[in-house]
Formats: C-alpha cells, structure tokens, sequence
C-alpha cells in the first residue's frame, strides 16, 4: 500500500553531499526526509580507504565513512527511506516526487544529491579488483602508488589531468589511448608529451586486467590489444585508473531542470540554486570539476542553509500578506 510523506525538505541520494544537508536541514528542525536510492553512500562505498577527509589522522574505509555520516543524519533527526525517486514534478509547490515503491513525498524544497558514476570499460578484472589496483579517482587514489608505475585509460581532457596528477606520486604513468591522438586541449598536450614520467600508447584498448588474490587482491598488469596490428601485450603496472568520464544521475531531471551537454544539473553562481526556485543540487550531480568527498559535503552544507533562506522568506511573504488583509 503507497503513502504519501510530507515534508518541509526532501534530499533525494545519500552521498557526503546528501547526509551533510540532511545533518543541516535536521538541525534546523526542517525535518527532513531523506531517500537513499540504489547505493546509499555512492561512490564512497566502493573506495577501500579514504585519507584525504579532514578529522582522520589515519585513513578510513568509505563504507564505514557513510555509515557514520548515515547514522549522524539519523541522530540529529533525519528520517531515512530506503527507496528510489523515479519521477519529479517542479512544475508547482510544493514539489511533488513519486518512488518506485508508489509512494509519494511532497516537499517544500527538494535538495538532489544523486551525484556521478565514473565510467568503466566493463571487463572482469575491472570489477575484480576495483578498490584494490583500479580507481576511477586520481585525486583519491594516487597516494597509494607513491614510487609505483601505473596506467591511465583515455584520451580526453580527463585522463590527460590525471596522468599529470598522478606524476606527483608514481615512477611511471603509461597512457593507453585507442585513438593515435588525443582530444584534450594543446597546451595540455604538450605538458603531457613533455613530462619525463609520462609514456604514451596509441591505439590500443584494454583486454583486461590481471593481478593477484593471495596474500591480497592486487593489480600486477595490463592485457592491451593494439588495433591495428591486433598485437597483445601485457603491461606490467601496479594499478590504473580509469578516465573516459563520469554520468552524472540526472535522467529522472531532465526534463524538469536546466542542465549543461553533459547532463550535470546548472546552479547559479557560488550557490547550489537550480532554476527553479526551492530546487537545489549539491555534489557530483553538478560538480564536474573536483569530484572529491569533502567539497560534496560542503556543498550539501549550503544547499540545506539555502533551503532554510528560503522558507524562511517565503515565510515571511506570507505573514505580511495576512497582516496586510
């Protein structure tokens, strides 16, 4: 049997971004509901240690970080729901978003934290050892192969920032490109052929990743094809990341909300304001950029203080009409 859920703040997506703006919509007793969706927590729950989030001097497992960030919400008054939003109507407040479950929740704002996926090549040892030799993050994963030789897939503008990053930390950085020329800009190019750490190999596609499981699941290569001349070889590195892109989980807004080419959800500058008024988007869902934890939570931060602004004002308007008639 469907219920229908009423509420002063909806946060759809249970990421850093998601938890945090439930954390501050809860603490401004806006009683907030919070639906989960698919994978509560996000990409977090598939990232073995994190030690770049601020208040950890030793690092942590993602899973157990959401769990926390989870049961904080929970704490301070959050009211957690199991299920996924699979339809929105922006077009009049209070919103109305339907599960597919066939409950309803009506909101007087609604905060989407449905973030990104990092594109995979889909081969099974890229499943295998995911979290254990293979990312989809530089930024978060790099440390771990300080002096080691790796591997970047892609040949976009992405996989090209990441080598680079990832020169900080690894011997070696090898880039394996299907294409015989990059896509990314030229100056870029050009630091990456310069880069003394920095090998390129040109047409060619991954077969798949091989490693070892005993004493622990770890990456020890490469098995890529050369296009053209159907070539195999195996690569020896001790991880790769992977670099083709993200989808950010937007579909369900689409028609609802303004978005870039790439489907990440539009906000107004230096705010996660969305074109509709009390609709806001925090984290990866339209974050292209930095992609990390902490500025997903920051963000989730501001968008439950800006939906408090905002019913607030709107409170406001109200009560000076009634004291006007």
């Amino acid at each position: 049997m469907s219920t229908t859920h009423t509420t002063k703040c909806l946060i759809i997506g249970a990421g850093p971004a998601g938890y945090t703006a439930a954390i501050y919509a809860a603490r401004a007793n806006m009683k907030p509901i919070l639906v989960q969706g698919m994978t509560p927590g996000g990409q977090l729950t598939i990232t073995s240690e994190v030690e770049n989030y601020p208040g950890f001097a030793d690092a942590v497992q993602g899973p157990w970080l959401m769990e926390q960030m989870s049961a904080q919400a929970a704490r301070v008054g959050t009211e957690l729901m199991f299920d996924v939003i699979a339809e929105v109507d922006f077009s009049k407040r209070p919103f109305v978003c339907k599960a597919e479950s066939g409950d309803s929740f009506i909101a007087d704002t609604v905060i989407i934290c449905t973030g990104a996926q990092a594109r995979w090549l889909g081969l099974p040892g890229e499943k295998k050892f995911q979290g254990f030799g293979v990312s989809g993050c530089a930024t978060c994963d790099g440390f771990f192969f300080k002096g080691k030789e790796i591997a970047v897939v892609g040949g976009g503008i992405t996989a090209l920032e990441e080598a680079l990053y990832l020169t900080h930390h690894a011997s070696k950085v090898t880039i394996i490109h299907r294409r015989d020329e990059f896509r990314g800009e030229k100056m870029m190019q050009d630091h990456v052929f310069s880069h003394p750490k920095i090998n390129v190999v040109w047409d060619s596609v991954v077969e798949d990743i091989v490693g070892d499981e005993q004493p622990t699941l770890s990456v020890t290569g490469l098995r890529i094809k050369n296009v053209k001349t159907g070539a195999v070889q195996t690569l020896p590195v001790a991880g790769v990341f992977i670099a083709i892109g993200h989808d950010p989980a937007t579909k369900i807004f689409r028609d609802s909300l303004k978005m870039d080419a790439e489907g990440y959800i539009l906000t107004k500058p230096d705010s996660t304001a969305t074109d509709i008024p009390g609709v806001y988007a925090a984290g990866d869902v339209k974050d292209k950029i930095f992609r990390q934890a902490v500025t997903a939570a920051g963000m989730g931060c501001m968008a439950a203080l800006e939906a408090e602004k905002f019913l607030a004002a709107r409170e406001h308007e109200q009560n000076s009409l009634k004291a006007a008639s």
